[in-house]
């Protein structure tokens, strides 16, 4: 069997890295510490941090190497949101060292960390060129999908004035209710690459990883549990376990098992994320067996007309290539949105995470 030790005064927010080249050496730190057997692969990033450090994407395969059943834990898939991802994971690897959890017989676990190392270092969600990973997993060069919703926006979106952008997001909305509205900005949109929620031209980084680790471990032959660990979108300090497999799917049967009542579906409209193109997500759909499904664990922190607020302004000061300091400056509301201040914040992000990987570890072998 396995156990796991959960008391409150034991979680620790020093976890929670001040910075990409901070988390990655403290997440490197804790696996070298590991006694467990472990093999470790790291993936180059086009690019460097701030300071000109080079940008890795880290991975860790702990237990045995023929386990059937295997958690996978993925950090940074939306670059900023790595430095709660980092803490998350960071404290899971302190937990094994420390023996509180234990693997229970015949699973292994992937850690990946940083899958987007560039928007992690520049404090921003996307990578380099723009691309929202999350929205990155479609069949190219096939012709992309289409949101003539955001073209009907785009024009809003880039409005310096926020009275005159919130006026017409609320005309909009009037006419095409919230749901409609949040998919024009946020379901993804793939010719603006100056633009949010710009799902790219060509595979991203991020998953050409994830696509090789799949390959690499054979993960199509074993029993799954994804977590994707993702922050900035819904009720403050709260982890929201998000399924995007369709609702009547084995997949989805197998999450309301393992993670009960809290499972929100975007199909259904019972989650704070409305549904999108191009999710990580369906990488792993694609290869799942009726033993594995994949979560988003979102925390949450501000509203999402805040989210939207903070993302458009990122925007526009990057498409502006003459005001560094004004970026800088932004950087660090980005910061305070996706990964707050607030050690009751961190406090709640680390117990529930912890409650979410144990929830996993036990369907796993159910």
């Amino acid at each position: 069997m396995f156990s796991i030790v959960l008391p409150v005064a034991e979680i620790y927010t020093g976890v929670f890295p001040a910075s990409y080249v901070l988390g990655r050496q403290h997440w490197l730190t804790q696996v070298e510490r590991l006694t467990l057997p472990k093999h470790s692969r790291a993936f180059a990033c086009a690019g460097t941090t701030p300071d000109g450090q080079a940008l890795i994407t880290d991975s860790v395969w702990i237990g045995a190497s023929d386990a059937k059943n295997v958690l996978v834990l993925i950090a940074g898939t939306h670059g900023i949101e790595g430095y709660a991802g980092s803490a998350i994971e960071i404290d899971f690897l302190r937990l094994l060292r420390s023996q509180c959890l234990t693997l229970p017989p015949d699973v292994a676990v992937l850690v990946i960390h940083a899958l987007t190392p560039w928007g992690y270092a520049w404090q921003r969600r996307c990578d380099e060129d723009g691309v929202d990973l999350n929205r990155n997993a479609v069949d190219f060069p096939k012709p992309l999908p289409e949101n003539p919703d955001y073209d009907a926006l785009r024009s809003a979106l880039f409005l310096e004035d926020k009275t005159e952008r919130t006026q017409l997001f609320k005309v909009f909305e009037q006419h095409h209710g919230r749901v409609a509205f949040e998919k024009a900005i946020s379901g993804g949109q793939y010719h603006d690459p100056s633009g949010p929620f710009y799902g790219g031209a060509k595979p991203a980084h991020g998953r050409l990883v994830v696509e090789e680790l799949i390959q690499h471990y054979n993960l199509a032959e074993r029993n799954l549990a994804v977590i994707d660990l993702h922050s900035g979108l819904g009720a403050y300090g709260y982890g929201e376990i998000i399924c995007d497999h369709a609702p009547e799917s084995p997949a989805t049967q197998m999450a309301q098992l393992w993670y009960g009542d809290s499972v929100t579906l975007p199909a259904l409209g019972t989650s704070s994320s409305v549904a999108k193109t191009g999710l990580q997500d369906y990488l792993w759909h694609a290869i799942m067996n009726d033993h594995s499904c994949y979560i988003t664990l979102e925390f949450g922190t501000y509203s999402t007309d805040q989210l939207f607020d903070v993302l458009l302004r990122d925007h526009q000061l990057w498409a502006q290539s003459d005001n560094p300091q004004a970026k800088e400056a932004h950087s660090l509301l980005m910061r305070q949105h996706f990964c707050p201040n607030d050690t009751a914040w961190q406090e709640m992000v680390l117990f529930r995470s912890r409650q979410v990987i144990t929830q996993a570890l036990r369907g796993l072998i159910v």
